[in-house]
């Protein structure tokens, strides 16, 4: 099917925006990159070890908040975080086992100790692993008749051979689905963006050891009025005091403030930990600087979109992508080809664009079923024309973009 290329007017800078971004830290966020992160190590290991990428779905990962106890000068965890191992994967090769538990657990303490997004947190000690791992395929399979031993549906996770892996021979959607995207990002879009990244950089981090991860900011634009409401966690060890943790709140206003000015956001309104009661102490005081020591919890697909942000004015799928299969799932594929393909559009063309891919199960992988690209009014007709035909080249393209997934080059959350 040709791309079809609209041209609409409501493709404009909004006089209205409102944007969330879920920081490094959040317990949503560490989910995505969780199951991300297992999605990329299983996908390499079966590959290395079997010659192909076995079916697996790390979609339905959760983090169930421990308990911890906190007070000026000391935070440590009283229970463990809950690491719940939800989804499918192929737990056999031919006769040979898979040991996916081991596995998950050895990858999720390396993912862990790597992140730098808990403080003070032990793998071995601060961390309780729950499997409900499924090796059922999607409906589909049947288990009478003549023909059956020659379904792959059967044996989509245990597979006898690569022959039951029916995608090495034809790449196809695994389900009917959306994938979105747009460019170029809204100033502020960018601000928020840049600003998590800073409080979140170990520049900070090592200026100011007391800030934890699990920051959140809420941004809202209003004609030329911008107000941004921050959440921002403090480390217990490094707060001493109900003196010093107002200080660090004020430290943080100047930061945002001064980042704000170098980057031409005029702010009307900056607030930070709205919560707060200093006469009861009740503060966002915590242990390992995220709300998931203490019965927060976080689910992949509830937090940062395909843009690494929350912006429900702009098109975008309810998709959870993190964890998905890299090799046929369209959920996470048409995602990101869609996201990339919109930006390599405004790049080209200077041209603000959505991208829209839907897929039809079973249908050809490199030939969505619906195919839309929308530009602003008044695009001339040659650009309509190099537009189409560069996603029709794109499209084609989309199964390349496995080896990046695998090899984590992208950061999606």
């Amino acid at each position: 099917m040709k791309t079809l290329v609209i041209q609409a007017d409501y493709l404009t800078e909004r006089p209205f925006e409102v944007i969330e971004k879920k920081g490094m830290g959040h317990p949503d966020t560490l989910a995505d990159n969780l199951a991300e992160f297992l999605s990329a190590k299983y996908s390499n290991y079966t590959r290395e070890k079997y010659g192909a990428i076995l079916h697996h779905n790390f979609d339905k990962i959760a983090l169930l908040g421990g308990s911890s106890f906190v007070t000026f000068g000391k935070g440590y965890l009283t229970s463990p975080i809950r690491v719940i191992l939800n989804g499918r994967a192929s737990t056999k090769f031919g006769q040979e086992s898979i040991p996916v538990d081991r596995l998950l657990i050895e990858w999720s303490k390396d993912f862990f100790r790597k992140c730098n997004c808990l403080y003070g947190i032990d793998v071995d000690k601060d961390l309780r692993f729950i499997f409900e791992l499924s090796n059922q395929s999607s409906p589909g399979k049947t288990h009478s008749g003549a023909l059956v031993k020659k379904a792959s549906r059967r044996f989509w996770f245990e597979p006898r051979s690569l022959e039951d892996l029916p995608e090495l021979k034809r790449l196809f959607s695994n389900d009917t689905s959306l994938g979105v995207g747009y460019a170029p990002l809204s100033n502020l879009e960018k601000f928020v963006l840049n600003l998590e990244k800073y409080l979140n950089s170990q520049e900070v981090k090592k200026q100011f050891p007391w800030m934890g991860t699990d920051i959140k900011i809420m941004a809202v634009k209003i004609k030329t009025e911008i107000q941004i409401t921050l959440c921002i966690p403090q480390i217990a060890n490094y707060v001493h005091s109900i003196e010093d943790y107002r200080r660090n709140i004020k430290e943080c206003y100047n930061m945002v403030k001064a980042l704000s000015l170098r980057e031409g956001i005029n702010l009307s309104n900056l607030a930070i930990n709205t919560r707060d009661n200093y006469k009861v102490y009740e503060i966002y005081l915590t242990a390992t600087g995220s709300s998931l020591e203490s019965g927060d919890e976080g689910l992949v697909g509830r937090g940062n979109r395909i843009t690494k942000l929350i912006s429900p004015l702009n098109p975008y799928s309810m998709e959870g992508f993190c964890g998905k299969n890299p090799v046929y799932h369209i959920g996470k594929l048409y995602y990101l080809a869609a996201q990339i393909l919109s930006e390599d559009i405004y790049r080209e063309f200077h041209i603000r664009n959505q991208v829209f891919l839907a897929s039809q199960s079973g249908r050809d992988l490199i030939d969505p079923w619906v195919k839309v690209i929308v530009v602003p009014v008044g695009i001339p007709n040659e650009v309509v024309y190099k537009i189409d035909q560069k996603a029709n080249r794109f499209i084609k393209k989309i199964p390349l973009l496995t080896e990046r997934l695998v090899a984590g080059a992208f950061q999606l959350a």
